[in-house]
């Protein structure tokens, strides 16, 4: 999509949009907002609607990086203590590899 087709308050609606639909446990949304709408909060003139489209780039990217810092917390607890957990690793795991290392 090229956002420089866009007038100003239909690029707002459509990083509401993004913010929104983030908001939904859908983490990589908020990912692409940032990417797509970073030039248009920080870089392009000054303009009605930046301020706005600021707050949610700003806000999609610390939902973006708190949910990066939750998954990765996850991944690492889990692969460190998925034989000690004994079944709950067991049945946590969607493939069960046979032995210890």
């Amino acid at each position: 999509m090229d956002l420089n087709k866009l007038p100003n308050d239909k690029k707002l609606e459509l990083c509401r949009s993004y913010f929104i639909g983030g908001c939904f446990f859908l983490p990589f949304v908020w990912a692409v907002n940032v990417v797509w709408f970073f030039k248009e909060a920080f870089v392009k003139p000054a303009f009605d609607e930046q301020k706005q489209i600021k707050k949610y780039v700003l806000l999609s990217g610390l939902g973006a990086i708190v949910w990066i810092i939750i998954l990765a917390a996850w991944v690492t607890a889990f692969q460190l203590n998925r034989v000690a957990w004994g079944a709950v690793g067991d049945s946590l795991s969607f493939i069960v590899p046979l032995g210890r290392a």
